[in-house]
């Protein structure tokens, strides 16, 4: 079965977005770069952070103001 985010996150390739995830032992983590998959972020480190749609708390896309 695809997961329900999976299309919304093929469609956000390129964007940058912020995603809160769960951590395991408890609490949470934000996370934010430009999504180079739907399941991959690049951070404004150049790091490749990997993420699963069952980590993910909330997302959105980070809009640039002008």
């Amino acid at each position: 079965m695809v997961h329900g985010l999976e299309a919304r996150f093929k469609a956000l390739i390129g964007k940058r977005v912020t995603i809160r995830l769960h951590e395991p032992e408890g609490g949470f983590r934000d996370i934010v770069g430009y999504l180079e998959s739907p399941v991959t972020l690049r951070n404004r480190h150049g790091k490749l952070i990997e993420f699963s749609y069952d980590e993910i708390a909330l997302w959105k896309e980070v809009v640039e103001k002008n």
